[in-house]
């Protein structure tokens, strides 16, 4: 019985000083670590395309307190594209992104490492940076306008087995900018033009269908729908583009405002789908007043770093 009592006594010794060791190694020990055994396992699957959606929290609120520009407020939506830049700038590995109103999907190409697919940590710090640079960011976009409070948004994590399930959900995403917008068209027009009041106006769509909305906005009001902006229409596509500033080429976050449904996207831009190496923006045949406000901001930085050198 002693000597039973001896060997455990000296096995309980060894496993102690084993477990001296591994903390010294891992620099963090002491009694209460069990608690990290509580923590949830949060791999991301392997081989799958990766989307971190962020969307704005009560944004109907906020757009009302700040005074939003209705039925768009370009310079809101461009605060959010702004946002999603900083986004892409710190993820290399997101290959497109896709914004709209107060939401924006962030596509990771299905091999990415990024964290060791921890779905919490990828999730949280997209929607962390994203909040952050949109606030920092707001005075060089909404110009006098103040804060009036934070911002809130949440974020979840999906994953596409297949190429096809990725561009179906960018599709779905893109039909419900249709929708709304132009839904919000006619109701805005109808309110603050022809002066209804917004359970009038909400009569008075309810039950129409799109030909009818095209159509009460183009009879009423002189407004041919397809043609007001395309980022109001369409939504926001970032990519990764080399764009020639001065005597050089720059990998910048490019806005595209094109239809992602159908394959001509996809024919035009293969590197999304294929082996990824940013592709060629030509900005040299188009003016740059015709160039996105995103793009010669970013660009307009870069020329200011090649003269200082």
């Amino acid at each position: 019985m002693n000597q039973s009592f001896k060997i455990l006594n000296f096995l309980n010794k060894q496993l102690q000083n084993k477990r001296f060791i591994n903390c010294l190694g891992s620099m963090a020990c002491s009694r209460y670590e069990y608690v990290k055994s509580y923590e949830k396992e949060d791999g991301i699957l392997p081989n799958v395309w990766i989307v971190v959606r962020v969307d704005g929290k009560g944004f109907h609120k906020f757009s009302k307190v700040h005074d939003f520009e209705k039925p768009n407020d370009e310079k809101a939506l461009n605060l959010m594209n702004n946002a999603a830049q900083t986004v892409m700038e710190e993820f290399r590995d997101i290959v497109l992104s896709y914004g709209q109103s107060d939401e924006y999907s962030f596509i990771f190409r299905k091999e990415t490492n990024v964290f060791n697919r921890r779905s919490a940590k990828l999730l949280s710090y997209v929607t962390s940076l994203f909040t952050s640079s949109y606030v920092m960011n707001w005075p060089n976009w909404m110009g006098d306008k103040k804060l009036q409070y934070p911002p809130c948004f949440d974020g979840r994590v999906v994953l596409y087995p297949s190429d096809q399930n990725l561009r179906d959900y960018l599709s779905w995403r893109q039909a419900d900018v249709h929708i709304n917008n132009l839904y919000n068209t006619a109701f805005w027009n109808l309110v603050l033009q022809a002066g209804l009041t917004n359970q009038e106006a909400e009569a008075e769509l309810r039950g129409t269908f799109s030909a009818d909305k095209n159509e009460l906005l183009f009879a009423r009001f002189g407004i041919n729908y397809n043609s007001l902006p395309a980022m109001f229409r369409k939504g926001t596509i970032l990519l990764r583009k080399r764009v020639q500033v001065t005597d050089s080429k720059r990998q910048l976050i490019v806005p595209i405002y094109d239809d992602l449904i159908r394959d001509k996207f996809w024919k035009t831009h293969p590197e999304l789908l294929g082996k990824y190496t940013p592709g060629e923006y030509d900005n040299e045949s188009a003016q740059n007043d015709m160039l996105p406000e995103l793009l010669t901001r970013q660009m307009g930085k870069v020329q200011i770093e090649l003269e200082s050198r």
